[in-house]
């Protein structure tokens, strides 16, 4: 969702940082309610503000976090080699962290989180602040860790092209879920092909045409929308109709930003608050 839509809040009552006020959340089994604790020892949690101590060593970062899990002596040195290992970062364990880039941070973060072997990875944008190479980088780090691993992993982002990486998406607005599925059930939800015209008087025109065609436009971010079928076969009729109206058409196949559009009604813009 976009910034502001409410991902962060839930990001923080999932990892109990903040208690439930009203309804319930579950957990691997774990009522946040009545075993937060329980649920702790299975989670993860890669927060979006680095929680690395950036004049230690990435082994002696990851040392100190493993204690806390009452890990010691050679299970813990074999489990800190496992985890650097499964983010390409075995030749690194002996470099002080401020040394290192933003996308290798990222990944010592990632390797730290995988330190009490959960079944649970919570990420909040954990690409935030990466070039897009890192980001690339990251993301296919973090698709093998989920087939070597065998964690589940629930990544708040608010760019839709991250999203589209996911088995399920959840979008977010305002607070509320407005959708969840597979990003290919989301699309195919919306329909057929997707129409945008541009035009001076987007309001008047979406009248128009839902008068003349009977069917419903949409007037999104100062554009007339449409959603339908072979919608190549409609673009010239809409320009036949309405020639002098029409600045500029364009045909596309849905989107995830077409999903958001047809559950909120707002055009998606990452950042921007929903």
């Amino acid at each position: 969702g976009p910034n502001g839509s409410g991902k962060t809040t839930l990001f923080r009552l999932l990892s109990t940082l903040i208690p439930l006020q009203q309804g319930d959340v579950s957990l691997l089994g774990h009522d946040l309610r009545t075993a937060a604790t329980a649920a702790r020892r299975v989670m993860g949690v890669v927060f979006q503000a680095p929680s690395l101590d950036k004049k230690l060593t990435v082994a002696e970062n990851l040392k100190h976090h493993g204690r806390l899990y009452g890990l010691r002596g050679q299970t813990l040195r074999s489990r800190i080699e496992a985890k650097l290992a499964g983010v390409n970062l075995s030749d690194r364990a002996g470099d002080l962290v401020e040394k290192l880039s933003g996308g290798m941070r990222r990944r010592v973060e990632l390797a730290k989180a995988l330190l009490s072997e959960p079944q649970l990875l919570l990420l909040d944008e954990p690409s935030t602040g990466l070039d897009p190479a890192a980001r690339i980088d990251l993301w296919r780090t973090l698709k093998s860790l989920q087939q070597k691993e065998g964690v589940t992993l629930v990544v708040t982002t608010h760019l839709l092209e991250e999203a589209e990486r996911a088995d399920r998406i959840a979008i977010m607005h305002q607070g509320r879920l407005a959708a969840l599925d597979t990003p290919d059930r989301l699309r195919a939800e919306v329909g057929g092909d997707a129409i945008v015209i541009r035009c001076e008087r987007p309001e008047e025109l979406s009248q128009s045409i839902a008068e003349r065609f009977g069917c419903q436009p949409m007037v999104v971010d100062g554009a007339v929308r449409l959603e339908i079928p072979e919608g190549h076969q409609w673009v010239p009729r809409l320009v036949e109709a309405f020639p002098t109206a029409i600045q500029s058409v364009t045909l596309g196949k849905p989107t995830l930003e077409d999903v958001f559009i047809d559950r909120t009604g707002h055009v998606f813009d990452g950042d921007q608050p929903a």
